[in-house]
């Protein structure tokens, strides 16, 4: 089922929210002008990547410093291990939406 998570107006490039659909946490970040969509729950800890620092392409964890790719969800540096994992975001009109 496709759901609406945010709005493109509401995303300016460089910037990162986290917002829940589906029961998933989910962070939605503008690369670029491109959105992408992972976990939010950091593996490690569980801490709330939104929270952290977005810079390029990446999140840093905000509790212990894991990074991961807002690309892809891969783990760029630990002490996390798994990857998040990412969802295909899709648009309608100014709309951004994920399948869950």
């Amino acid at each position: 089922m496709d759901a609406k998570l945010a709005s493109k107006k509401d995303l300016s490039e460089g910037k990162m929210v986290g917002v829940e659909s589906g029961g998933e946490k989910i962070l939605l970040a503008n690369v670029g002008g491109s959105f992408y969509a992972i976990g939010n729950v950091c593996t490690h800890r569980g801490c709330s990547l939104s929270e952290g620092i977005f810079k390029g392409d990446q999140v840093e964890c905000p509790c212990h410093g894991s990074i991961f790719d807002v690309k892809t969800g891969a783990v760029i540096r630990g002490p996390a291990s798994k990857p998040e994992k990412s969802f295909k975001v899709s648009s309608d009109g100014d709309a951004l939406m994920i399948t869950v």
